[in-house]
């Protein structure tokens, strides 16, 4: 007997071993490969060997019983598909860090007896009845777009949908796109179900992801709520799959495996054949284009709760503060005396810049000499907390010079703001106010998420400065002002989403105003007011701005009307890196029809990165089928011609472009 095995290493296919002891597919396995022992899962069975080859046998098998279950299998099968994953990284993904038989031995919990979760008697609105109505009394496999302004209660539309698949003994599983969103989403439904939830994310620790995951697998836990690996969990009689800010570029991951987790969410609600729920306030194009082709069913719901009111948005004109006082500001005039207003009547304020650090890069003022990283090319970040310059890619950092190393001039000048910049002037502005950070340098672990935030829902902090980090999910009742400074970064970069990214960035935190009693007011700064990104979100309508993004898509033949893949091609040494890109632009042009475009090969826009060159291509296609068709052909070549995944890279759907 033999056996097909994915093996644990970025490779596109299996390989054929000898089988001694019974096995069953979805099996850990050891086996020797390439003069090393590696771990690999079972995936196929057969009855012969291939002709020609020394067939080796497993050296041992790891699970007796498969972990992955049948329905997981399946879709990490797909995965590997349609992303071009290896499939044994996927299956490798699927299952907890460090997990082992013995683990699964000692888990022995049955499923307790049922417990009842805790009423709610709030009235619904009209919204949210027609949103529970669409995902509890369509039978079988469906998605359901669910379009809510911000403060809308899609949560509660969440809980309600959890209860109804609950009563008929079905699970639900709610993905969320950040691990610090878990908090406050897992309070809501520990509350309602008490005893009933389970967590995954990456900041639990390996002890804790393992217990959980037995947990869920046990049967004893029948609502998950994780971030995108979350996807895998080992839930059985799913009824419900819910993807919360389903727009969020963190739902794709950027490594191997690499995999979109909204989508796959979606795909493992048609294996399931239950609900897939896809809630924002700001849906992504693409979903918003399948809702508009019928494939979702839409609802709407475009009023808050109580029948609150949007905050008021104002923009201003940064360059009428400019001439107004003859140098560059950080702060509009408009935005302190708001601020300060918050301040006197004790409402809360937050302000949004999406970069972190102190100062953008250091610049000699002499000769132009910018500071960048000698290991990528980007410039460094100046990080006043800790004294140093840092790369926010590779992680180096090394203390400013007083001098410029090329022209020892004394003049080094620091250029642009970042977080920790602008906490440190609010405090210097208001002595007297309680301002705390949120950002990747000040959150480290999870309860450092958890206790500003808590602070602040207290009344303990005043301000609130923050990335995207602070800009959804989070529900602050006196939060009356919003603030956000240098909105026109994003819409610098060289992606043909960034006019997107800016309407949903600065819509999403514009919601966190105005969610209590007290009606909310949000003031953007910008030196490019009249682009359609902030115009629009002065209305809070998505759907005007689709319209107005969508005619650009389609001229320029991008996503949602085509489709996209990307080819990262790395070497470290630049020469080679630009000749392999080019041969595989060659072999793409020989194999793809008049479906297809290709575009490159070109430097990316980041050519270096962690000493690796990087020359990418994009290809575009009318036909879905057509572009993996030609992604396959590409794979095999590459095989053939034994250029590993490392040197090149197949990024089907990406979200970024740089």
């Amino acid at each position: 007997m033999y056996v097909e095995i994915a093996v644990c290493l970025p490779l596109s296919r299996s390989f054929v071993y000898k089988l001694t002891d019974p096995v069953e597919i979805g099996s850990r396995v050891v086996v020797p490969f390439r003069k090393h022992e590696e771990d690999g899962f079972v995936v196929g069975l057969r009855k012969d060997a291939p002709a020609g080859f020394e067939i080796q046998s497993i050296l041992k098998v790891v699970d007796p019983q498969p972990l992955i279950g049948p329905d997981v299998f399946k879709l990490c099968r797909w995965i590997s598909d349609y992303y071009l994953a290896p499939f044994g990284e996927v299956l490798k993904a699927a299952l907890p860090p460090g997990i082992t038989p013995k683990h699964v031995a000692r888990n022995v919990e049955a499923p307790p007896a049922a417990r009842t979760p805790r009423s709610d008697d709030r009235l619904l609105t009209t919204d949210q009845l027609s949103a529970l109505f669409a995902i509890q009394e369509t039978p079988g496999f469906h998605t359901v777009l669910l379009h809510g302004v911000t403060g809308s209660g899609k949560t509660e539309v969440y809980l309600r949908a959890a209860q109804h698949f609950l009563g008929q003994g079905k699970s639900t599983l709610i993905l969320v796109p950040e691990i610090g969103l878990t908090p406050q989403l897992t309070q809501r439904f520990s509350e309602r179900f008490p005893g009933m939830t389970a967590i995954l994310h990456s900041s639990l620790t390996k002890r804790q992801r393992i217990d959980e995951w037995l947990r869920i697998r046990s049967g004893s836990i029948p609502i998950v709520i994780g971030t995108r690996s979350a996807v895998f969990a080992p839930l059985d009689n799913i009824g419900l799959i819910v993807v919360d800010e389903e727009h969020e570029t963190t739902f794709k991951q950027e490594e191997l495996p690499r995999y979109n987790g909204r989508d796959t969410a979606v795909m493992r609600a048609k294996f399931a054949g239950c609900a897939a729920v896809l809630g924002s306030a700001t849906p992504s194009m693409e979903s918003f284009r399948n809702a508009e082709a019928k494939k979702y069913t839409y609802v709407p719901m475009a009023t808050r709760v109580e029948d609150r009111s949007m905050p008021a948005v104002e923009i201003v004109n940064m360059r009428d503060e400019y001439s107004g006082q003859g140098k560059p500001v950080l702060f509009s005039k408009r935005l302190l005396d708001a601020a300060a207003e918050r301040l006197e009547r004790r409402e809360q304020t937050m302000i949004l810049l999406n970069r972190r650090g102190f100062a953008a890069f250091l610049l000699c003022r002499k000769c132009g000499l910018t500071f960048t990283c000698t290991s990528c090319s980007v410039a460094m970040t100046f990080h006043k907390g800790i004294g140093r310059l840092l790369c926010h890619y590779c992680g180096f950092s090394k203390k400013p010079p007083s001098r410029c190393p090329d022209c020892n001039s004394e003049y080094i000048h620091y250029v642009g703001e970042g977080t920790e910049r602008i906490e440190a002037d609010l405090k210097a502005l208001f002595p007297d106010a309680a301002v705390a950070r949120i950002d990747r340098d000040t959150m480290r672990h999870l309860r450092d998420y958890q206790r500003i935030l808590g602070d602040f829902r207290a009344g303990n902090i005043d301000i609130v400065v923050g990335t995207q980090m602070i800009a959804k999910g989070h529900d602050f009742p006196n939060v009356t002002l919003v603030g956000v400074v240098a909105a026109d970064a994003a819409l610098a970069l060289p992606d043909f989403r960034a006019a997107e990214r800016t309407f949903q960035l600065l819509t999403q935190v514009a919601g966190r105003s105005g969610r209590g009693s007290q009606p909310g007011e949000v003031i953007i700064q910008s030196y490019f007011p009249d682009h359609y990104a902030f115009q629009l979100a002065t209305t809070h309508r998505f759907e005007d701005f689709y319209a107005r993004e969508a005619r650009y898509r389609k001229a320029m033949f991008y996503p949602p009307f085509a489709s996209l893949a990307g080819i990262m091609v790395l070497d470290r040494d630049a020469g080679a890196a630009a000749r392999l890109a080019r041969k595989v632009s060659d072999f793409l042009d020989s194999v793809r029809n008049d479906s297809i475009r290709i575009l490159g090969p070109a430097p990316a826009p980041l050519e270096r990165l962690k000493q690796i060159y990087r020359h990418q291509l994009l290809l575009k296609s009318s036909s879905r089928p057509a572009l993996h068709d030609a992604l396959h052909r590409l794979q095999q070549h590459l095989e053939e011609q034994k250029i590993g995944p490392t040197k090149v890279i197949v990024d089907v759907d990406p979200i970024s472009l740089l």
